[in-house]
C-alpha cells in the first residue's frame, strides 16, 4: 500500500489541536509529536499516490498552525512483526 511520510512546522501554541485534527483526516493512520526541525509526523497510506496527493494538497495542508512540510513517499517496509522480511508499500 503506498504510504506517504509527512514532516510539519506547526505553530507551537497548536502542536495538539492540529495533531488531533489531522488524525481525523480520512487515510491518515498516525499522527506523531516529535524532537528536532519539525514537529509532528504524519503517516498516511492510500490505495494509490494520487489518493495521497489529494490527502496532502486538499486536506492536510489546509489545516490551521501549519507553517511547513516536507513529503516523502516510503519505497519499502521493514517491520518487526514480519521478522525483518520487506514488505511492498505499493
Amino acid at each position: 500500500m503506498p504510504t506517504a511520510v509527512v514532516l510539519l512546522k506547526v505553530n507551537h501554541a497548536k502542536v495538539t489541536g492540529t495533531a488531533e485534527t489531522i488524525l481525523k483526516m480520512p487515510d491518515v493512520t498516525e499522527v506523531y509529536s516529535v524532537s528536532g526541525r519539525y514537529d509532528l509526523l504524519v503517516i498516511i497510506k492510500c490505495e494509490d499516490v494520487e489518493k495521497i496527493e489529494t490527502v496532502i494538497t486538499d486536506h492536510l495542508l489546509k489545516t490551521d498552525g501549519i507553517i511547513d512540510s516536507e513529503t516523502m513517499f516510503a519505497f519499502r517496509a521493514l517491520d518487526k512483526k514480519e521478522a525483518g522480511e520487506s514488505i511492498d508499500v505499493d
